[in-house]
């Protein structure tokens, strides 16, 4: 996990519920446990503010960052597929996008891949189709500079068939039963007694991973897929061990976001009363 995705998850998992801002210096103590260095937490996100996600803001700890509202919509929106816990309801149409063409490789290629992301899927080179529209799409055709027509149809033929077509459920399919045999080995390391820094870095790893199927899974309602799916059954694993980990992981945020004249004086505080109720060693016995 590189820094930029691992703050993407943490502000997704952690900090938008606590304000959607952080100081630098709690980024960088929250991302050590997963190996990242105060450099590269830095480096990142600047890189983040440069492209539209993070916006500087002055707190009372010191210099932070707070995600934008471009951020939050995206997060609005991944959030209701990441943490799916029922199937979404489905009136029978399709939302139909039909790009103009974009002669630039470069940009086709980015295009395409920010299609996907949203939960659209190709049936020729400029036509695209998902089972519902995406809130981010207007934003992502103004920022592509790319003109689109857009509406609702109704498909005159088995609707199983056109999604055969345009997604590979039979390889997504793998990949979720790939996922739950790996998902094990990730949350190992956080077993009964262990410290919550070492909770809080598997409970992200195991988000982050989970959040790959982004770019792999549409979201498509029950109807369209085979039963049983393997996606129901991972989405189970992964909401009830994201969940188990939950208590211990917001521990160790909340520990991080405490400024850090807080911590010395909490530290402090234990000191003196370790030292209170500890008495010192007798005289006699330092022969």
């Amino acid at each position: 996990m590189d820094a930029r995705s691992a703050l993407f998850d943490l502000y997704g998992d952690h900090l938008r519920s606590r304000g959607s801002q952080a100081p630098v210096a709690a980024l960088v103590r929250l991302l050590a446990p997963l190996g990242i260095t105060a450099p590269a937490v830095r480096t990142a996100v600047s890189r983040m503010a440069r492209q539209g996600w993070l916006q500087p803001v002055r707190l009372p700890e010191g210099a932070g960052y707070e995600l934008t509202p471009r951020a939050n919509r995206r997060m609005d929106e991944t959030g209701e597929r990441i943490y799916r816990l029922g199937d979404p309801s489905w009136d029978g149409r399709w939302h139909v996008v039909v790009v103009e063409r974009v002669r630039d490789r470069g940009r086709r290629d980015r295009l395409r891949a920010a299609l996907r992301f949203l939960g659209y899927a190709p049936v020729d080179e400029t036509a695209w189709i998902a089972p519902r529209p995406s809130r981010e799409l207007e934003a992502l055709l103004e920022a592509e500079r790319v003109r689109a027509e857009r509406f609702f149809a109704s498909y005159d033929g088995d609707p199983r068939g056109l999604v055969a077509r345009a997604w590979d459920l039979d390889g997504l399919s793998h990949v979720y039963q790939r996922w739950m045999a790996e998902a094990a080995d990730l949350v190992a390391p956080a077993g009964v007694g262990a410290p919550d820094e070492v909770v809080f870095a598997a409970r992200l790893r195991l988000v982050h991973e989970w959040r790959k199927f982004l770019f792999r899974d549409p979201g498509l309602p029950a109807e369209l897929l085979p039963a049983p799916w393997a996606g129901h059954a991972a989405a189970e694993v992964s909401n009830k061990q994201s969940a188990r980990l939950l208590p211990a992981a917001s521990r160790f945020v909340e520990d991080c976001l405490r400024p850090a004249t807080s911590q010395g004086d909490q530290a402090n505080q234990e000191g003196e009363e370790a030292s209170q109720e500890t008495p010192p060693p007798d005289a006699s016995h330092r022969r």
